[in-house]
C-alpha cells in the first residue's frame, strides 16, 4: 500500500635548532658510506631534530571533548611515524604528567590519511580505555578506514582530503559508495559524502547519514538520512522499512504502522513530502 507523508522541513545539524657539530661523533674524512650512516643513526641529538620536523600524535581539548590527532601517512620508510611508533607516541601522550583531561571524557580520533584496520583501531580504543577514555568517533579521508570503523562497530565520519578548507560546491560529485557489511549497531553513526550501503541490519539507536542514498539489504530500524547536503533526488530503500525515522534532503517522516507482510520498499521526495512506496512499483513508475 502506498503511503504519502508531507512534513515542514528539516534542518540537519621558533626555527629548529640544528645538532652541534660533535668531533667525537662525526665520521673521518675517509670513512666509508656506511659509517657515515652508522655514525647519523647513533647520532641522538639528529634523531632529535629529525622528529621534531616530523608531525607527531597530538592530543588538544575541545568544547568538553578530547580530539586525538594522528599524524599523516609520510612516503619516507625512514621517518618515525610507523605504526609501532604511533602507539609509542600515544602512550606516552597519555602518561605523562600534562593530563589536562577528566576521566571517561570523549575521545574523537581525527585520522586523517592514515590506513588503519580494525585491529589498529582497537589498538587505539584500548589504549585509550587504559587511561580512561573513550573512543567516540573517527574522522577518516580513507574509506578503508571508514569500512573498517563501521564493521568494528565504531561511529565514524568519512570526509574528503579538503573538506575542512573548501565549501561545498554546488552539482558536486559524490564520492565512492561506502560499502558497509555488518550491522549497524545501537549508538554507531556512520556519515559519507556518498552513497552508504548496508549489507545488513541498521538497529534502532544507530544511525546513516548520506549525502547520496542510502540502501539497507536489510531491516532499517534506525535513523536514516540521505541527500544530507540537500538533494532531494536521494533515496532510501530497504529490505524491511521500519525506521525511528528517515530524512530525504530538508524533509523528514516516520514509517507507517507495521505491515502484515514486509517487502522491499522505496522512500523519496514527491510533491512536498517524503512518500513510501514497494520497490517494484518505484522501479515500474521510473520505467514507464
Amino acid at each position: 500500500m502506498n503511503s504519502d507523508f508531507s512534513f515542514p522541513a528539516f534542518s540537519p545539524s621558533a626555527p629548529d635548532e640544528q645538532p652541534p657539530n660533535d668531533d667525537s661523533l662525526a665520521p673521518t674524512a675517509d670513512a666509508s658510506s656506511s659509517e657515515r650512516q652508522d655514525a647519523e643513526r647513533q647520532d641522538p641529538e639528529r634523531q632529535d631534530a629529525e622528529r621534531r620536523d616530523v608531525p607527531q600524535v597530538r592530543l588538544k581539548g575541545e568544547s568538553g571533548r578530547l580530539l586525538l590527532l594522528l599524524p599523516p601517512e609520510l612516503d619516507t620508510p625512514s621517518a618515525p611515524n610507523t605504526w609501532a611508533e604511533v602507539c609509542q607516541q600515544l602512550n606516552q601522550r597519555l602518561m605523562s604528567g600534562e593530563r589536562f583531561w577528566q576521566p571517561h571524557t570523549p575521545v574523537h580520533l581525527i585520522a586523517r590519511d592514515r590506513l588503519l584496520d580494525g585491529r589498529q583501531l582497537q589498538t587505539i580504543a584500548d589504549t585509550l580505555a587504559a587511561a580512561q577514555l573513550t573512543l567516540k568517533r573517527i574522522y577518516t579521508s580513507r574509506r578503508q578506514t571508514a569500512v573498517a570503523a563501521a564493521m568494528a562497530g565504531f561511529s565514524v565520519e568519512q570526509q574528503s582530503p579538503l573538506a575542512q578548507f573548501n565549501a561545498p560546491e554546488e552539482g558536486k560529485a559524490l564520492v565512492e559508495p561506502l560499502y558497509v557489511q555488518s550491522t549497524v549497531r545501537s549508538g554507531t553513526e556512520i556519515r559519507h559524502p556518498g552513497t552508504v550501503i548496508v549489507l545488513g541490519d541498521v538497529n534502532p539507536g544507530g544511525s546513516i547519514v548520506a549525502e547520496g542514498d542510502v540502501l539497507v539489504w536489510g531491516a532499517l530500524r534506525g535513523v536514516a538520512q540521505a541527500g544530507s547536503s540537500g538533494n532531494g533526488r536521494c533515496l532510501i530503500m530497504a529490505l524491511r522499512l521500519e525506521p525511528t525515522q528517515i530524512r530525504i534532503a530538508d524533509f523528514v517522516a516516520r514509517a507507517p504502522e507495521a505491515p502484515e507482510q514486509y517487502q522491499p520498499e522505496v522512500a523519496y521526495v514527491s510533491s512536498g513530502g517524503i512518500r513510501i512506496i514497494r520497490a517494484a512499483d518505484f522501479a515500474r513508475d521510473r520505467t514507464t
